[in-house]
């Protein structure tokens, strides 16, 4: 079918200063219209990757891979399921926590806040919260002392930082001779913490696992056990093969359980957004059929005189099937080496615009995320091309399939 002559011609016809300049003004506007296309879902899809990586990696910081805890919500003998299940295959390490609801109090502002008591020496195994610790230190957190580390956010709405005090209260109530009391405690703030999400900042307190054990009345027991993982994909798999090898009394979970709809979203919003985008880019390559559509009509002659001298309907469908596929090439190729170059300096631009219109497009307080990262995949580029490339060939056909049904006698009564 592809000839070597109805290529050279297609080719020619490509190159050619054309009569019709409507024509000319056409296919670059569906060249254009490819290329934006393509540069926009390549950065759309890079921004989204960004978004979904730095939330994995921020969440998986605070969080843990997985833990393992009791039947009744702590874990009394957690050195010993320490010990069994640090032989294990992609166990990295792990660490005890002990974690609460309880509200603090500062003056006439209160605020809830989820309490986590960790191991300051053990805490580095599983999560990076010591290397966020923005005033103070993490090892200040020592048993007995009371101390209290509080998220960027928390220590601003509450108005202290490192040195003040703060009153925490706890759901559990002590018999009074006047009555039944909340249980309160003073605390010493020893730091701050920043994390970059308004979630964990705005609501997270970290303190000994010692003294949190204590007010929350779980003395010699732990919530739990934190584990680190060598593949954090492989996470649900890893944590039923650990559950087989202990008792029926323990219950794990793993990170994709506990954050399992909000990943899930991400990742059907990813989808979605792709198709959309697509959208654009089907769009811009079926302007091609208009632009290919007139120029059937502008070289109807030309085509007859070739068909007269010996060509084939298919030898003619090459042609112009040859001068469309160009015009998605190049508008594909186009979109690529823009979508790339945007991808990868988009946090740069975003910055810089911030900067210059003094705006900040990501408030913190509503975003989980205050700036806009991007993570370009190269599978992602190369669905794209290919996804881009086909749609503008199938919009050849049509327009090519016509230009093969012109009759010679007809197109060249009136010449």
């Amino acid at each position: 079918m592809f000839k070597p002559l109805s290529v050279f011609i297609g080719l020619r016809y490509t190159r050619a200063k054309r009569r019709n300049h409507f024509i000319s003004f056409i296919s670059l506007s569906s060249m254009l219209g490819v290329a934006l296309g393509v540069a926009a879902l390549i950065v759309v899809l890079s921004v989204m990757n960004g978004f979904e990586k730095e939330l994995r990696e921020r969440i998986l910081g605070m969080t843990s891979h997985a833990f393992i805890t009791g039947a009744d919500g702590t874990l009394k003998d957690w050195q010993v399921v320490q010990d069994k299940i640090q032989g294990f295959e992609h166990v990295l390490d792990s660490a005890p926590f002990v974690e609460g609801q309880a509200m603090l109090s500062q003056g006439n502002r209160v605020r809830g806040s989820l309490i986590r008591g960790v191991d300051p020496a053990l805490e580095g195994r599983v999560s990076t919260i010591g290397d966020k610790v923005i005033q103070g230190r993490f090892d200040a957190l020592q048993p007995g002392s009371f101390g209290i580390i509080l998220g960027k956010d928390l220590a601003m709405t509450m108005g202290v930082s490192t040195g003040d005090k703060i009153t925490l209260i706890t759901p559990h109530v002590s018999p009074t001779p006047a009555g039944i009391m909340p249980r309160l405690k003073r605390l010493n703030v020893v730091g701050v913490f920043e994390i970059g999400m308004y979630e964990y900042d705005s609501a997270l307190a970290i303190m000994n696992i010692e003294d949190a054990g204590k007010l929350f009345r779980i003395n010699k027991k732990v919530s739990g056990l934190r584990l680190k993982l060598d593949d954090v994909f492989q996470a649900p798999q890893i944590t039923r093969d650990i559950m087989k090898q202990l008792p029926v009394y323990y219950r794990a979970a793993d990170w994709t359980y506990q954050h399992a709809n909000f990943f899930r979203a991400l990742k059907t919003e990813k989808t979605v957004m792709f198709v959309i985008l697509m959208l654009i880019v089907a769009v811009a390559a079926f302007n091609i059929v208009s632009t290919l559509i007139m120029m059937v009509t502008d070289k109807q002659s030309d085509v007859a005189i070739l068909r007269t001298l010996g060509m084939t309907p298919k030898d003619i469908m090459v042609i112009f099937m040859v001068q469309g596929t160009l015009i998605g090439i190049f508008g594909t190729l186009i979109g690529i080496i823009g979508g790339v170059a945007l991808a990868l300096n988009v946090e740069t631009l975003i910055s810089w615009l911030e900067y210059a219109l003094n705006y900040q497009f990501l408030d913190p307080s509503v975003y989980y995320i205050s700036s806009l990262p991007s993570d370009l995949r190269w599978d992602d580029v190369i669905t794209i091309g290919i996804f881009a490339f086909i749609l503008s060939l199938i919009s050849t056909i049509y327009p090519s399939w016509r230009a093969a049904q012109i009759k010679p006698a007809e197109a060249l009564r009136y010449d």
